[in-house]
């Protein structure tokens, strides 16, 4: 009996020895205990957490130390508390609290809520199961209710699934999107978050813009109107300031955010955005360069209203804020423009050169499937012409121009490549293939003409067209190589030839550089010689001039001595003729002549004695006669004297009538008269004139 009895206390006491033990639980530092009641009122409408102490999970968490839960009445399961690691974000899913709204996808949040550390606040401000729209931050810590909430990490989950929402929930997220999300510059990219919406009202737009346009309504029916420029900072002003850039999903929401896509982009910075509620795509932001513009094609905004006037037929240009092609481009700068709503076509406005070539310009990429001309002369020849055209678009131009063409792209690759091929392709079938290449300057020209012409229909300007390469057909390429050498060797020999006289012309210079001193020696002797020359000139001419005078004198002189005794002679003929006529009619004409011939006998102009006598019957006075009758018979009564010169019968009286020049008289005796013999001399003659004076001194 007392042994039973030792028993039974024994074991008495060691049930409750170990009831004891059993109802102690060490928390860690960093762990809850989750409390099961496991007696107790039961939970009604489906509730998993118990608030007052009903059967069933409890609502108070055992902290960390000794904690003491009578067992076996309640059962603690320790869990950890929730860590959100670093670059992470916590998803907390809430498997307690009210159900969510029809169509609802995420839970209602309240401020009281905090990090959902605490169930009974939660349940008691009307939480609510589901996802939640809040996110935990990087590097939180806490003690959250395991079963009340379930907290997703890229690398862990924390809490005890319970229900099948929470499974489905969970299948739904991505780990790896649990992550913070950073808009950063991707090398020298800038980049905005282009944000999409995953709960919300739908908004009946393609993208939703936190009270729609309502603010570019007012600015245009204010008096002013806003200007162009306003009225796009006014669109690209962002609203993100309302809802914390997406972070307030609940802001959001009571702002009037809708489901779908989003008119503002996020920019630069780090965001804890619900991977559930909040999508991000990384875009290309809108940059505008310098020598740039940028046309907007705006997708959203207020209906349509053309302003471009009736004369454009090729679509809408309608003021910045309204659905179409704005009218007014944006210069340089960077937009925080969401892409996938404003298409933004980039049109430079400096110079633009295209080539078509296999060359892709290094400023742009918009000749990129341009390819060199491929055209053939008139006589068949296949030519490929590289050619560079350069172009203007005028910035204030540029919408009409993305109206009518589309994109740049369009304009190069459609209207411009196409207008320009087929000009050249016509050109050159109406060209010989060598007329081509002479003429290249002049198809040019009217080539820059025709395209100019052509682009001002979509006004665009021509700055320049240029041939800058000719691929020429093989044949042609040999006939022409051949001229060609030819032509270099005629400019070789040419060369040559110019070489040749330049060394002949050296080879002088250098002579005449050796002959210098030569040539000073006789250029001074040639100045010496020159000096006497000049002398010896004046000397005669001196002389000349004094033998010109003299002579003139002289023969002046002369003339008159020879006119003078010409009139003497003239004279005493006359009177020898009167007394010979006289003497004959006296004496006779024997006699006369007697005393003719003894006159010249006495003049010594006749030999008495001739070197040859011949005798005759006549006697001595008759040879004599003879021979003075042969001498009278030469000269009409003038004889010839022995030297050959001429004399004339004297009068009878012996005087000169003219008394001219000196004269030997003789005496003769005779019984009837004295007869007087002149002999004079003979009649002076006239010089010859001199030589006139010689020009040139000598």
């Amino acid at each position: 009996m007392t042994l039973v009895l030792l028993v039974i206390i024994g074991g008495v006491v060691l049930f409750l020895l170990l009831v004891l033990l059993g109802s102690f639980t060490s928390i860690g530092p960093a762990e809850v205990g989750l409390v099961t009641k496991r007696v107790g009122k039961k939970l009604e409408g489906g509730a998993l957490i118990a608030l007052n102490g009903e059967a069933g999970y409890q609502a108070d968490l055992l902290m960390p130390g000794l904690r003491f839960k009578l067992w076996p009445i309640h059962k603690v399961r320790r869990f950890p508390w929730v860590q959100v690691p670093p670059n992470q974000i916590g998803l907390v899913i809430g498997q307690v609290g009210a159900a969510l709204p029809t169509g609802a996808k995420s839970a209602a949040y309240r401020p009281e809520f905090g990090n959902f550390a605490d169930v009974r606040t939660f349940l008691s401000y009307g939480g609510q199961r589901g996802v939640q729209r809040p996110v935990l931050p990087p590097g939180t810590t806490a003690p959250i209710h395991p079963v009340g909430f379930v907290v997703l990490t890229s690398d862990a989950t924390f809490g005890e699934v319970v229900s099948d929402a929470t499974l489905a929930a969970i299948r739904q997220v991505d780990p790896a999107v649990l992550r913070v999300v950073h808009i950063t510059p991707q090398g020298d990219r800038d980049i905005v978050g282009v944000v999409t919406t995953l709960e919300g009202p739908p908004s009946g737009d393609i993208a939703s813009r936190i009270g729609g346009f309502a603010d570019v309504t007012a600015m245009e029916a204010a008096t002013d109107g806003g200007s162009p420029i306003q009225v796009i900072q006014a669109v690209l002003r962002s609203k993100n300031d309302l809802h914390d850039n997406y972070q307030d999903y609940q802001a959001f929401l009571a702002n009037g955010g809708c489901i779908g896509l989003q008119h503002d982009p996020i920019l630069y910075g780090s965001y804890l955005l619900n991977p559930f509620l909040v999508r991000v795509e990384l875009r290309e932001m809108l940059v505008v360069r310098q020598g740039e513009v940028a046309v907007i094609k705006s997708y959203v905004g207020l209906p349509t209203e053309d302003t471009s006037g009736e004369e454009f037929k090729f679509g809408s240009i309608v003021k910045p804020g309204h659905q179409g092609i704005w009218s007014e481009p944006l210069r340089t700068g960077k937009y925080t423009l969401n892409p996938r709503i404003y298409e933004a076509e980039i049109v430079p406005t400096s110079i633009l050169t295209l080539n078509w070539s296999h060359v892709t310009s290094e400023a742009h990429s918009l000749d990129a499937r341009l390819a060199p001309i491929d055209a053939k002369s008139k006589e068949a020849f296949a030519f490929s012409i590289d050619l560079q055209v350069q172009i203007h678009v005028p910035d204030t131009r540029a919408p009409k121009v993305i109206s009518m063409v589309g994109t740049m792209a369009n304009l190069v690759n459609e209207v411009l490549q196409s207008a320009v091929g087929n000009y050249f392709r016509n050109k050159l079938q109406t060209l010989g293939a060598t007329e081509f290449i002479e003429k290249r300057d002049e198809v040019q020209a009217a080539a820059e003409q025709y395209i100019q012409s052509y682009l001002s229909r979509y006004e665009v300007e021509t700055r320049g067209v240029y041939i800058q390469d000719v691929v020429f057909p093989p044949d042609l390429v040999e006939v022409l190589t051949s001229r060609e050498i030819a032509s270099q060797e005629r400019a070789t020999f040419a060369q040559q030839r110019s070489a040749q006289e330049a060394r002949v012309s050296l080879e002088q210079q250098r002579g005449v550089a050796d002959m210098q001193a030569q040539l000073a020696q006789a250029n001074v002797s040639v100045d010496i010689e020159r000096s006497r020359a000049q002398a010896a000139s004046a000397r005669a001419e001196g002389e000349a001039a004094v033998i010109t005078t003299t002579g003139n004198a002289e023969a002046t002189r002369t003339r008159a001595l020879g006119e003078a005794s010409a009139i003497a002679e003239q004279a005493l003929g006359l009177a020898r003729a009167k007394g010979f006529e006289a003497q004959r009619r006296a004496i006779g004409a024997e006699q006369t002549a007697l005393v003719a011939a003894l006159r010249e006998v006495a003049a010594g102009h006749v030999k008495i004695v001739p070197d040859i006598q011949v005798g005759s019957d006549s006697g001595i006075l008759g040879g004599v006669g003879a021979m003075l009758m042969q001498a009278l018979a030469r000269g009409d009564g003038a004889g010839t004297a022995s030297d050959g010169s001429q004399w004339d019968d004297a009068p009878i009286d012996g005087d000169d009538p003219a008394g001219s020049g000196p004269s030997t008289e003789h005496e003769l005796t005779g019984a009837d008269a004295v007869v007087e013999v002149t002999t004079s001399e003979p009649a002076a003659v006239d010089p010859p004139s001199p030589p006139p004076p010689s020009d040139t001194g000598t």
